[in-house]
């Protein structure tokens, strides 16, 4: 089980403060979105999330294979289809959103390291949450005064 998250958003402002542990970050909108661009919006922490765990995860599985993988880079970009929306809505297949992952790995692997390596990135555990049916149980609290 992870830590909890705490957003805490203002009278005003997109900009949002989030708390985990002893980990402070800002969330906000771009400009064009009427945020301040105080830090980045709630998809591209979700990218961040997604990018950082393929990282641990191939990070992990090269040091256990002892491969000499130097560095990882992944860069993420997440787009949705506005145009198409409510188009076979009422079928579960219908893709609404995109997430597109470049994972760059740099030491000398052979093609069938670098292969595996693929593999291994969508066994990490943030692909595999965001891949499988997710369930969100959402509840009203009273504020504590």
């Amino acid at each position: 089980m992870s830590r909890a998250v705490t957003v805490i958003g203002g009278p005003s402002s997109l900009r949002q403060a989030i708390s985990v542990g002893p980990h402070h970050l800002i969330a906000d909108e771009p400009k064009t979105s009427g945020g301040s661009d105080a830090g980045p919006d709630p998809y591209e922490l979700l990218l961040s999330a997604l990018g950082s765990c393929t990282n641990m995860t191939l990070r992990m599985y090269a040091d256990r294979k002892k491969w000499p993988l130097k560095e990882i880079r992944v860069a993420l970009t997440h787009s949705k289809n506005y145009a198409n929306d409510c188009v076979n809505c009422d079928q579960p297949t219908a893709m609404l959103d995109r997430i597109e992952r470049r994972i760059t790995l740099i030491g000398e692997l052979s093609a069938e390291q670098r292969q595996r390596l693929l593999e291994i990135a969508n066994l990490c555990p943030v692909h595999k949450s965001l891949t499988s049916g997710i369930d969100i149980q959402t509840e009203l609290v009273n504020p504590s005064l």
